[in-house]
């Protein structure tokens, strides 16, 4: 239990870190009467939309608990409260910080951009710093409490199904933070888009748009708030995931307990070394902002493979030299030190390929701007061109991840692999976070009529923080697919196990996965078309709440002349107040989706088959494909979409600095257009697939345990 206390110690760091550099970034100076009170604004709004959101999945939440409560326990139960309240909390307090920081980024980039850069990643390291720390911790202490207090043995069924249902708790809240912050937030971008750049010809963050507030609220509800909760779920799910394998694997051996614990010790000594890359993220002599982000990133992973190696000497037996076996293969503790360091090597790789496609320094990018000179129609057809081969190179990175680690330690090895991954995260997150504080910096800056030097700095804080946003979405998304993976090995390994001992309701239940078997081609294509589904939900979503906005503004502009005038003031809230009930209303049904399809999957695929132990057996084998199909077209949808959009959003961007005729010109209103549709690709629909894939598995984990019961 020594090495529990220290995993516990080294989660309550985090939370430290988190304090210290919440005082640091609210005692900086924030601004101007006028920065304060548009500051107040967009605080206001998203601390109302959170509120809102949050008691509408409360009542959502309470209703799966009290289920899972009367069919696996209140000990399962009360594992997935903690999951969805952990989730929830990292959501709120990363999103408060944010509406405050914004101001005082504002304020410090009038000084310098050296000053911007420092508040801005401090305000998102917050972020970070909490997602690991609450995960780390929810799962520790949950796990230490059932095997401790509770004395139940690490592989009891139970302890498995109370941190599986732990994972389904933080990944409800994520896919309805993602959901309804992605709607939110695009309904007002695109929406104010349409009618302030293209109709009426005002730049973006012009205080005349009635949309401008809502706007800077939705990138703290869908990016800041809405990201926290999505790396919360992946972490708290991998981890899990990892576990339940371990569990699976070593049953009965003196490993078990070291084993169940090492995801967690990785994810410890991970938290120290990511909180030490962050004194590193220093503005360098070249005003490299992204150069100054990467070499916080480096010294992490760098000094992250020296812990973890330190993490496999003192937790396993006999350090690098300890002996392991499972599914037939041998391999050693230095074999799973490779395997985390493959681990490491797939995230730099998807980092780097995502910074290509959506950097404004490359020709992805530069080649969509340029399609923007001849019009619309060329602008779109290069963007959807540019985000469907984005998909190519990081679907061959996870395939070559895939084939190394299980190739040196089998399916356990990929789960270091991804474990050692998501370690990283409360960096990555506070490179995320990172971008809706300069986002709202900007927009202050501008509503606020900050001299325009003061807004080339914020600019170029933003555009970093566009590309960070769009890698941080790969990295959540890849990250997500392994873990995802992992995930069904542990559907696999948990029905091979009910089916051997075949008691109960797995009584002469046998499983055939082979592609002649109908059912199994049935559950891939249905697991298949989810994700563009699921996607599509998303897509109209944020197309009637960008309607909503567009007869909004229309309205407030030909009803009140004053504004565009400067003689009046918009009515801000309205909008705000409009995009709250879209949101919430909109995300329900979609989120709703992952939850109940593996359900509906195996029992409808029970019933064609006839019931019995044959229905039984179809319906098992149609619901494990139909978890493949889901992470299949779930990793392209997501890739295609997150990078696609962050293109399209970065070539408008190439335009406004000057390129191709710069604002104003043709070439910029066809990138307008180009960029709406972007704007649901990368921040609504795209990310949203990711907490999707990984519900619909452990659903399947759920329903598993819920049967046998």
């Amino acid at each position: 239990m020594t090495t529990l206390w220290l995993i516990v110690a080294c989660g309550a760091l985090a939370i430290l870190y988190g304090i210290w550099a919440t005082m640091s970034v609210l005692s900086a100076d924030q601004g101007t009467a006028r920065m304060q009170e548009i500051s107040a604004a967009v605080r206001e709004g998203a601390q109302a939309y959170l509120r809102r959101q949050y008691t509408t999945i409360g009542i959502v939440g309470v209703v799966i608990f009290v289920i899972i409560g009367v069919t696996l326990g209140w000990l399962v139960a009360l594992g997935f409260a903690v999951g969805a309240i952990l989730s929830g909390v990292a959501g709120f307090i990363g999103m408060n910080v944010s509406v405050r920081a914004n101001v005082r980024t504002a304020q410090a980039a009038t000084k310098s951009l050296a000053g911007g850069l420092d508040i801005a990643f401090k305000a998102g390291a917050i972020t970070g710093m909490l997602v690991a720390g609450l995960a780390l911790l929810g799962v520790t202490i949950y796990f230490g409490f059932l095997t401790g207090t509770r004395g139940l043995a690490p592989d009891n069924r139970t302890v498995i199904d109370a941190i599986v249902a732990l994972g389904f708790g933080a990944s409800l809240i994520s896919i309805f933070a993602r959901l309804g912050g992605g709607i939110f937030t695009k309904g007002a971008d695109v929406g104010g888009d349409m009618v302030g750049k293209v109709e009426a010809g005002i730049p973006e963050d012009d205080p005349r748009n009635p949309a401008t507030i809502a706007d800077n609220v939705g990138d703290n509800v869908g990016d800041c708030a809405g990201m926290a909760a999505d790396l919360f779920e992946t972490y708290a799910v991998t981890t899990v995931a990892t576990m339940v394998l371990a569990a699976i694997f070593f049953k009965g051996t003196a490993l078990l307990l070291p084993m169940m614990i090492l995801p967690l010790a990785i994810g410890g000594v991970c938290i120290i070394t990511s909180i030490i890359g962050t004194f590193f993220v220093k503005l360098p002599a070249s005003q490299s902002i992204m150069g100054a982000l990467y070499r916080g990133l480096i010294v992490t992973g760098i000094l992250s493979l020296i812990g973890i190696a330190g993490v496999i000497a003192y937790a396993l037996p006999q350090g690098f030299a300890t002996a392991l076996t499972s599914e037939g293969k041998t391999y050693t503790g230095m074999t799973l030190f490779l395997c985390g360091v493959v681990g490491l090597v797939v995230t730099g790789l998807i980092i780097w390929i995502t910074e290509y496609y959506t950097g404004t320094d490359y020709r992805p990018v530069k080649s969509i701007a340029q399609a923007s000179v001849t019009g619309h129609g060329t602008n779109v057809i290069q963007g959807l061109a540019v985000s469907m081969e984005a998909t190519a190179l990081p679907a061959l990175v996870i395939i070559a991840g895939i084939l190394v680690t299980y190739s040196l330690a089998g399916l356990f090895g990929i789960a270091i692999a991804v474990t050692t991954m998501l370690a990283l995260a409360g960096m990555i997150v506070a490179l995320d976070a990172f971008g809706p504080v300069t986002d709202n910096a900007g927009g202050i800056a501008e509503m606020a009529g900050l001299p325009k030097e003061v807004r080339k700095s914020t600019d170029a804080l933003d555009a970093v923080g566009n590309t960070t946003k769009a890698i941080t979405k790969g990295y959540a998304i890849g990250s997500a697919g392994l873990g995802a993976l992992v995930l069904f090995a542990a559907y696999n390994q948990d029905l091979d196990y009910f089916t051997k001992t075949g008691a109960g309701y797995f009584q002469g239940v046998t499983l055939d996965f082979s592609l002649k078997n109908p059912y199994v081609v049935v559950g891939l294509l249905f697991g298949g078309l989810l994700p563009y589904l699921f996607a599509a939900f998303g897509m109209t979503a944020v197309g009637r709440a960008a309607q909503s906005i567009v007869e909004e503004v229309r309205r407030q502009f030909r009803e009140d002349p004053g504004i565009m005038k400067g003689t009046s003031k918009p009515n801000y809230s309205r909008a705000v107040d409009l995009l709250t009930k879209s949101a919430i209303k909109e995300m329900i049904i979609p989120s709703l989706l992952p939850v109940l399809s593996p359900i509906v999957c195996y029992f409808v695929i029970y019933l064609v088959a006839g019931g019995g132990a044959a229905g039984k057996s179809a319906g098992f084998s149609a619901l494990g494909a139909m978890l493949l199909g889901v992470i299949v077209t779930g990793l392209f949808v997501a890739i295609s979409m997150t990078s696609g959009g962050g293109a399209w959003d970065n070539a408008k961007k190439y335009i406004e600095d000057g390129h191709f005729g710069g604002k104003g010109s043709d070439a910029h209103k066809a990138a307008v257009t180009g960029d709406t549709v972007g704007d649901p690709y990368k921040d609504t629909a795209g990310p949203a697939v990711n907490p999707m894939i990984k519900i619909t598995n452990i659903v399947a984990l759920l329903l598993l345990a819920i049967l046998a019961h």
